[in-house]
């Protein structure tokens, strides 16, 4: 099957999806059908992106001699007001290549980016399991110069302490674990027990006896550590 006869499948299959949904009631159906609608679509911009670099290269022989491979993109920034998380990709000359070479692609959850034919590269980005939900409508892409801007539009507008789900385990594994009900002296506590369980007997002995007197204190009602 060529790549005409793949796409005009794709495009038969996202018009049936479409009336499905539009005929089904129970939510969590509709929300499958989209997923799968969401699914051939991008499959079906693929092989459209297919079709157009090969009618290209069927109108310019010499340009299947001109290989071009793909290359990940890595040097990028990301910030956040009120409404959208802005992610900026830094690309020399982006902006003196026609503005159709730079694709963007929304979901709910992630966005991916494809920038063809910049100094003779493509260049991609993919970006899954965004921290929140995001409005893939209302997001959209900025070029500027050496620069290409995605814009994620906010669903709430709450901040974001990270870009993705995976950065935020990551940085809560890392993180001590806090216990806001714990005595602020069993820390003390356990740092006695752990000096008297590994020290010698003139230790314990010196542990036992500030124990002790420390004891007699609170007895007489005397505040105050224990005293070395």
């Amino acid at each position: 099957m060529d790549l005409t006869e793949q796409i005009n499948q794709l495009e038969a299959d996202l018009l049936e999806l479409g009336s499905l949904v539009e005929k089904v009631e129970r939510k969590r159906v509709q929300e499958l059908l989209k997923q799968e609608q969401k699914k051939v679509e991008n499959e079906l911009a693929v092989k459209r992106q297919q079709k157009e670099l090969q009618a290209r290269r069927q109108a310019d022989p010499s340009a299947a001699s001109k290989a071009t491979y793909t290359v990940k993109i890595t040097n990028y920034a990301w910030d956040q007001s009120e409404k959208f998380v802005k992610i900026y990709l830094t690309l020399k000359n982006v902006h003196k290549i026609p503005s159709e070479n730079v694709e963007v692609n929304f979901t709910e959850g992630s966005f991916s980016v494809l920038v063809k034919e910049l100094d003779g590269k493509n260049h991609q980005m993919t970006v899954l399991n965004l921290l929140y939900p995001i409005d893939e409508k209302d997001s959209y892409k900025k070029i500027k110069t050496d620069m290409v801007l995605v814009m994620c539009k906010k669903h709430t507008a709450k901040k974001w302490e990270c870009l993705t789900k995976v950065e935020k385990l990551s940085k809560e594994k890392d993180k001590p674990p806090v216990d806001d009900n714990t005595d602020p002296s069993a820390g003390l506590m356990s740092m006695l027990k752990k000096i008297y369980s590994e020290g010698d007997d003139e230790m314990k002995r010196t542990i036992n006896k500030a124990w002790s007197e420390s004891q007699e204190k609170k007895i007489r009602g005397e505040e105050g550590m224990m005293d070395f």
